[in-house]
């Protein structure tokens, strides 16, 4: 971003990356990381009280990269940058938001690229099966790190749904709020299943080399086939259909797409994430929860359909928690919540007050 430019109303503004390590993270299925690095943005500034900030998490094949101008998102918006800023509901003149890269993620936190200590080469496949209870542990002693006390809520789409359901229930009196979006508070019972096959589609890159790839290629022509899918799934295939009548010129765009986000990514961070979802639940702990929850899905979301709120909503009031539930009204499908801002900014807004209020 030009710094000689003027900031339209309500821009963050130029943001950049920065990194926490924590020493000998001790991981839930019993290993330790030496070193766990966590990439990190921020955008306002924390009250001496330590207790107006707002936790946003990630997608799964995402990055942490929420708003603002980052240069290593070549200056491009953030993913909520509709949501963040002076005067928007995640209010940057009164919050204080740290938006965390997940634990195993390709966007500058430890993963299976980095180095082992005990082998010196990178992890790849040997890297240690984390949960989203480590995410959120990682995430845990990044905000201790920076000062924080209590947060004023945990957003987050799709994989940062999961996380802010897990936060809710693993630190139940550290929030006030939470806003799961086009997410569900358990993973898929095919989680095993798919693990499995995304494992073998992998294995039929050349250049998979069991996982050892690092130097020697990255398994990035089937890594391009899987985000082509995947967009499908999402329903851009549908989104494109204004831009490019013709199926030919769609599949082309969708797979420049595809191909740009396949540089930027590493094959094994697709493995470790899917795997930290093995067992994934916080239903049977939604006693626990005391922060109020504001719980979205889209109406065209074919990956969390609109028909799973009922049983999300009801097991929440009947375990006592104060929830609400909004729909989304978006053909943009999986990744509405982003580009959709303005639909539910009202609702969010209104979610947020005061929560914001009584953390002043």
């Amino acid at each position: 971003m030009n710094d000689a430019m003027p900031l339209r109303t309500g821009d963050v503004g130029a943001v950049e990356d920065r990194f926490f390590t924590i020493r000998n993270l001790r991981l839930t299925k019993g290993e330790v990381l030496p070193e766990a690095t966590i990439a990190y943005e921020t955008y306002g500034t924390l009250a001496p009280h330590g207790r107006n900030a707002v936790l946003i998490t990630h997608g799964y094949t995402g990055s942490h990269h929420a708003a603002g101008r980052n240069p290593a998102n070549n200056n491009q918006p953030g993913s909520w940058d509709g949501l963040i800023g002076p005067g928007k509901p995640f209010d940057t003149d009164k919050l204080f938001i740290v938006a965390s890269n997940i634990l195993g993620s390709s966007f500058g936190s430890t993963n299976a690229a980095s180095i082992n200590p005990k082998t010196g080469q990178p992890y790849g496949p040997d890297f240690p099966h984390i949960t989203v209870r480590d995410i959120v542990e990682a995430q845990k002693a990044l905000l201790d790190s920076l000062g924080i006390k209590h947060l004023v809520a945990v957003a987050g789409p799709s994989y940062g749904g999961y996380q802010s359901f897990q936060w809710a229930v693993a630190y139940p009196d550290f929030m006030d709020g939470i806003v799961p979006v086009n997410t569900a508070p358990w993973a898929s019972v095919n989680t095993d299943k798919q693990l499995a096959e995304l494992e073998a589609q992998l294995a039929t890159d050349p250049e998979w080399h069991g996982g050892r790839y690092y130097g020697k290629g990255g398994a990035k022509t089937v890594l391009t086939d899987i985000r082509v899918a995947t967009l499908k799934r999402y329903g851009m295939d549908d989104n494109l259909k204004v831009r490019f009548p013709d199926a030919a010129d769609r599949e082309k765009a969708l797979r420049e797409v595809a191909a740009n986000w396949a540089a930027k990514w590493d094959a094994n961070s697709m493995i470790i994430l899917r795997r930290a979802l093995l067992g994934f639940d916080t239903r049977p702990q939604f006693s626990a929860i005391k922060a109020k929850v504001l719980y979205v899905l889209c109406r065209s979301d074919a990956l969390f359909p609109p028909k799973i709120a009922p049983e999300v909503i009801d097991g929440l009031k009947a375990a006592g928690v104060e929830a609400q539930y909004f729909e989304l009204d978006s053909d943009l499908g999986h990744t509405s919540s982003g580009p959709e801002h303005a639909k539910w900014s009202p609702t969010l807004r209104s979610f947020l007050a005061p929560l914001i209020a009584a953390a002043a």
